[in-house]
C-alpha cells in the first residue's frame, strides 16, 4: 500500500544539484507501475525529462516517454508559459492559439511583456496547466491516475505554489483571480503532496528543513523526504566509531595490505589512514543529517548513489526502490 495512495498531484522539489528531476522521473515510473497512467511535467524549460528518457526535446503536448513495470505508461509534458497563456486566452476569451491574434501577440512580444510586468501571472499559468491535467476526465474516468511535477527548487517552491499571494496584487476579481483560486483549491487539498529531495549534506538538509517549514506556514501539504545518492559505509560500525575518535591501527592497515599481496610503504599506510578518517567523518555527518531530517516527522525514503550516469535502467532501479519503500 502506497503512503500516498490518495494523492493525485506529486510536486517534487529540492535544492539544486540534489537530483530532483531524476527523483521526479523515478517517482512517475513507480506510480505508473502495474498498469497506471501517469503524466510527468516540468516548468523550468530545461528539457531535463527528455534528457533522462533519451528522447527528443518535448513539445508543448503530452507525449508517451516510457512503459512502466507491469504495463503502465508515463507521459511527459514541458509546460511553456507562452503556450500556457495562449491556452488561457483560448479558455476564457475564445482566442485561438493558432489564429492571427495569437501570432500577433507572439510577434509583438506581448506574452513576454505580460509575464515580466506581472511575474505572479507566469506561475498562475504554469500551475494552472498542471492543475488542468490533475482534474481532467475522459469517458473512463481520470485522464491520469497521477501527475508528477518536477517543480522549481526549494528556494522558490513556496512562492511558486502559493499563487494566491502573488495574484493578490494583480487581480481582486475576474478570470485570473478565479483561476488562481481553483488552482489553490487543488494545491492545498489532500490530492496534493509536496515531496522534498535532499542529499545527506549540511546545506541541502538545512534547505529541506527550511522548505518544509515554509510550506507548512502557508498551508501547503508536505509529503515525503527523499534522500538521494546514499552511499553505504565502507567500514564496520566498530571500525567507524574508532575512526571517528581518531583511532587508526596503522599496523593492522599495513598487515592487511601485505595479506592482499601489496606493498605497504609508510606513505601508503598514512594515506589510507587519512582516507579512513575522512570517510568516518563523512558517515558521521550523514548520520547527523538523518537525525535532523527525522525531526521533520515526515515519511523518508533513501535512494542509492548510482555507480554511473543516470540512464533509463537507473531510473527503473530507483523506481523499484521507491515502490519497495512504499512511496508509490
Amino acid at each position: 500500500m502506497s503512503d500516498f495512495a490518495d494523492v493525485r498531484l506529486h510536486v517534487v522539489t529540492g535544492k539544486g544539484g540534489t537530483g530532483k528531476t531524476t527523483v521526479a522521473a523515478a517517482l512517475a515510473l513507480a506510480l505508473a507501475s502495474g498498469g497506471k497512467r501517469v503524466l510527468l511535467t516540468e516548468v523550468e524549460g530545461r528539457q531535463g525529462i527528455a534528457q533522462l528518457f533519451d528522447c527528443p526535446p518535448l513539445p508543448y503536448e503530452e507525449r508517451k516517454v516510457a512503459v512502466a513495470p507491469g504495463g503502465g505508461d508515463v507521459y511527459a509534458l514541458a509546460i511553456d508559459p507562452e503556450m500556457a497563456l495562449l491556452d488561457y486566452l483560448h479558455m476564457f476569451y475564445k482566442l485561438s492559439p493558432t489564429g492571427i491574434p495569437a501570432r500577433t501577440l507572439r510577434r509583438m512580444g506581448a506574452i513576454d511583456f505580460a509575464t515580466t510586468i506581472a511575474p505572479g501571472l507566469r506561475d498562475v499559468l504554469l500551475t494552472g496547466k498542471v492543475k488542468e491535467a490533475v482534474v481532467r476526465k475522459d469517458k473512463s474516468g481520470w485522464a491520469y491516475d497521477a501527475v508528477v511535477l518536477d517543480a522549481p527548487p526549494t528556494g522558490r517552491i513556496t512562492r511558486f505554489l502559493n499563487i494566491s499571494h502573488e495574484v493578490s496584487g494583480l487581480a481582486k476579481v475576474g478570470p485570473i483571480k478565479n483561476q488562481s483560486d481553483s488552482v489553490m483549491a487543488v494545491l492545498r487539498s489532500p490530492q496534493t503532496a509536496v515531496h522534498l529531495v535532499t542529499l545527506l549534506e549540511e546545506m541541502p538538509v538545512q534547505e529541506t528543513i527550511d522548505g518544509v517549514n515554509e510550506l507548512t506556514s502557508v498551508d501547503l501539504p508536505v509529503g515525503g523526504v527523499v534522500v538521494n545518492a546514499v552511499r553505504e559505509p565502507l567500514l564496520q560500525p566498530a571500525d567507524l566509531a574508532a575512526a571517528e575518535q581518531g583511532s587508526i591501527d596503522s599496523a593492522a592497515l599495513a598487515a592487511g595490505l601485505k595479506e592482499a599481496g601489496l606493498d605497504a610503504p609508510a606513505a601508503l599506510v598514512q594515506a589510507l589512514a587519512a582516507e579512513t578518517l575522512e570517510h568516518a567523518a563523512r558517515v558521521a555527518l550523514e548520520e547527523r543529517g538523518r537525525d535532523a531530517l527525522a525531526g521533520l516527522s515526515r515519511p523518508s525514503y533513501e535512494l542509492p548513489l548510482l555507480a554511473h550516469q543516470v540512464d533509463l535502467g537507473g531510473l527503473y532501479a530507483l523506481a523499484a526502490s521507491l515502490c519497495e519503500q512504499g512511496m508509490a
